[in-house]
């Protein structure tokens, strides 16, 4: 089996799995966020190099304030967490997104996080927080336009490999393969630019039931992929 190198996925459909079991929607987010450590580890052993999750948009904040509340304190405890899961899979954690928007003690585990993990490479785990595409985008630019400004580049030097390096994903190989959980199938803000040669996937399982035996289906639809041409691969 041909293992994607990069694996993209949008963490789906907690809440409504959780409201169809007749619990609050937090209880959901903390069974997704106990299933991410677990597809870290069956990454790993497949072989994939780098994942990258969305965990939690520039959106999301309109969500009620009781939910953000309890994602704010789930995420807390799992950066923590999330130390201990680095060493174990040998693991470098990055945080994508604007990190400036949480709270100073957030924004100091995600700093001690990443400084823990920087010189693990058998899997490159990248989280998504307070993330969105085009928030990414214009951060960049106007980081670019900055140091046009200051003469460090030149407008002529622009190329995609240049807007690359400004973004939150920089040194970061594109995602090959794109899993998106519970049933939407559109990319919610989620790596426009990155994703520009992805190919997707679309499945109804909703994130807390996301295992083993799901992501091997993904990566076999994945292999039927024709990655020169698009499309499905002839017989």
């Amino acid at each position: 089996m041909n293992v994607p190198n990069h694996i993209a996925i949008i963490l789906d459909g907690n809440g409504r799995w959780a409201k169809a079991k007749g619990m609050p929607r937090s209880y959901g987010h903390v069974k997704g966020c106990a299933n991410l450590e677990t597809i870290c580890d069956d990454m790993k052993e497949l072989g994939v190099k780098y994942l990258t999750v969305y965990a939690f948009s520039t959106e999301n904040w309109k969500r009620s304030r009781e939910e953000v509340e309890g994602l704010m304190k789930l995420f807390r405890n799992y950066l923590k967490k999330c130390i201990k899961i680095s060493e174990k899979n040998k693991m470098r954690v990055k945080i994508i997104g604007d990190v400036t928007g949480f709270d100073g003690d957030i924004q100091r585990k995600i700093a001690e996080l990443e400084e823990f993990s920087k010189d693990y490479t058998e899997l490159h785990f990248q989280i998504a927080l307070n993330y969105g595409s085009r928030d990414e985008i214009v951060r960049g630019m106007r980081r670019m336009a900055d140091d046009i400004s200051k003469g460090r580049i030149s407008p002529a030097d622009i190329g995609e490999g240049t807007i690359g390096n400004y973004l939150d994903t920089a040194g970061i190989p594109d995602p090959d393969f794109m899993i998106r959980t519970s049933g939407e199938q559109r990319l919610s803000n989620f790596l426009l630019w990155q994703m520009a040669y992805t190919e997707f996937y679309f499945t109804d399982v909703a994130w807390p039931d996301f295992n083993k035996a799901e992501l091997i289906r993904a990566i076999e639809k994945y292999n039927e992929r024709d990655r020169r041409y698009g499309g499905v691969k002839e017989e």
